[in-house]
């Protein structure tokens, strides 16, 4: 009888070390899931609280009669793009290099941008320390910050800027290497110093190709080859291609680095609610990118190169960027040319 027994009893000891021996890894691996989970909350949170800047005393735009939640309701942002990097030895704030205006409608899904060329002749507004004057709106960040960009594009637009992303050329590289490069159809064959203003450094030949962070800064800075209008086309192309990349991304290795360049190296007054919220709104829902311009005229004051605004235009785009913010449309008279069609990308984060 014992005999009989004693291969049951081994059959169920094996099966148990057996299953012990599986389930000892699983267990392991969600626990360690677990903690890395914990740490890139905690260390997520720690870079957005960083990253988090206030202007106007935290209140929102004046043009806004009630305060707007990014989760909820459309929304506005300008993303200003500067070169603070040691090579340049700015004291205070330097010049925006690029100024991008953009809308997101919760309801259709689409984000669009608006490129506002740097020479753009506006009206700055005046500070404690500048006057109010007639120049390049990329002087407006130089005089007032990332505060003062905001509301020479209020004023320009007529149009509320909700809230302000503000990035270096250091974030930039880092963003785009740390995805493992960008997907882009480079529209044009150019050669372009790089973020060290080594001359020549990057040549890239037009057509599909993946780019890395120097490449990519090099192209979305490029503006000698032709004019302002696609230098703001190309850095189009860019946000849509980080864009794209950064809601197929996958891997989870590439988030420390994201978050830690994040807190280092930009500044917003967006709430780490609000990017997260963002973020998720991203990934599940995807987004339709819709790219504008500015149109105007090459034109020279006073023996200094401006990029001189076409008003009735600028009347008709803002009044299209109003409806996506279900705003009032702030240029009553212009009229809209519907035969105009906006370039389109979806982007999806299957």
């Amino acid at each position: 009888m014992s005999q009989s027994r004693q291969p049951k009893k081994s059959k169920h000891k094996r099966r148990k070390i057996i299953l012990f021996s599986i389930m000892l890894p699983i267990m392991a691996i969600i626990l360690v899931v677990s903690v890395y989970a914990t740490y890139l909350y905690s260390k997520g949170e720690n870079a957005l609280d960083k990253a988090f800047s206030s202007i106007r005393d935290g209140k929102g735009s004046s043009l806004r009669t009630q305060k707007i939640d990014p989760t909820k309701d459309n929304m506005s942002f300008l993303i200003i793009g500067v070169d603070d990097s040691d090579v340049r030895k700015f004291e205070g704030n330097s010049r925006s290099d690029a100024l991008i205006y953009g809308t997101l409608n919760v309801k259709t899904h689409d984000l669009t941008l608006l490129s506002i060329p740097r020479d753009s002749y506006v009206l700055v507004p005046g500070t404690d320390n500048s006057s109010e004057q007639w120049t390049k709106i990329t002087h407006a960040h130089a005089y007032g910050g990332p505060e003062l960009s905001v509301q020479t594009v209020e004023n320009t637009l007529q149009l509320p800027v909700d809230h302000y992303i503000r990035f270096n050329f250091d974030s930039f590289l880092d963003i785009v290497d740390n995805l493992g490069g960008i997907d882009i159809n480079v529209p044009v064959t150019f050669t372009e110093q790089d973020s060290k203003d080594k001359a020549g450094a990057i040549t890239l030949k037009k057509g599909q190709q993946t780019l890395n962070g120097e490449e990519a800064l090099a192209l979305a800075r490029t503006r000698h080859i032709d004019n302002d209008i696609e230098r703001g086309k190309r850095q189009q192309l860019v946000i849509e291609a980080i864009i794209q990349k950064a809601v197929k991304t996958t891997s989870i290795t590439t988030y420390p680095k994201l978050i830690e360049t994040i807190g280092d190296n930009m500044k917003t007054d967006l709430s780490k609610d609000d990017i997260t919220s963002l973020a998720q709104y991203a990934l599940t829902k995807g987004v339709n990118v819709k790219t504008k311009t500015l149109a105007g005229s090459d034109s020279t004051i006073d023996g200094t190169y401006y990029y001189t605004l076409d008003e009735e235009a600028l009347h008709v785009t803002a009044n299209e960027l109003a409806k996506e913010l279900d705003f009032t449309p702030p240029f009553a008279a212009a009229t809209t040319d519907d035969t105009v069609a906006d370039d389109a990308t979806a982007i999806s984060a299957e």
